[in-house]
């Protein structure tokens, strides 16, 4: 659930079949490729300073959010490959028009029994004012990108 006040944390878990490793690796050292797996929301993503998976390095992202074409630039503000975690900081872009701070923070662990993962999103953020929502409808995007995600990992040759 969202915060009181204009700061908030919203939290969604995802259920996929790739593994924990698999997950992060995509987010974190070919997030230029994924928007090869899901080209309906997300359209590009491009290196604009430093390298691939390393803090400080800058990425710009292309996609689309409630029906828009957005962009957002984006720095790594954290990367943990053992608990496979990466944290990347909206820095510009359409969400800092409503929104002070903005963090996205994604950690993949493997699911208590069988096989595949859980996807723990975290957003957090602080809304410009008390007139601006809480971004729900940004979990049901990372959801859904997560799953198209998964299907490109998962799907036979």
């Amino acid at each position: 659930m969202a915060s009181s006040g204009t700061t908030g944390k919203l939290e969604v878990d995802v259920e996929i079949k790739a593994s924990p490793e698999q997950f992060h690796d995509m987010f974190t050292n070919k997030p230029h490729h994924v928007h090869h797996t899901c080209n309906d929301k997300i359209q590009g993503c491009d290196l604009l300073d430093g390298e691939w998976g390393k803090v400080g390095t800058i990425i710009h992202w292309n996609y689309v959010h409630d029906g828009k074409a957005k962009k957002a630039k984006e720095v790594i503000e954290a990367v943990d490959p053992d608990k496979n975690m990466i944290t990347f900081r909206v820095i510009e872009g359409d969400l800092m028009e409503e929104y002070k701070t903005f963090l996205l923070t994604i950690q993949v662990s493997p699911k208590s029994e069988g096989t595949g993962s859980v996807v723990h999103w975290t957003l957090e953020y602080e809304r410009l004012h008390d007139g601006i929502d809480h971004p729900e409808t940004m979990l049901q995007f990372v959801k859904d990108v997560s799953e198209d995600i998964d299907a490109h990992l998962t799907k036979p040759n």
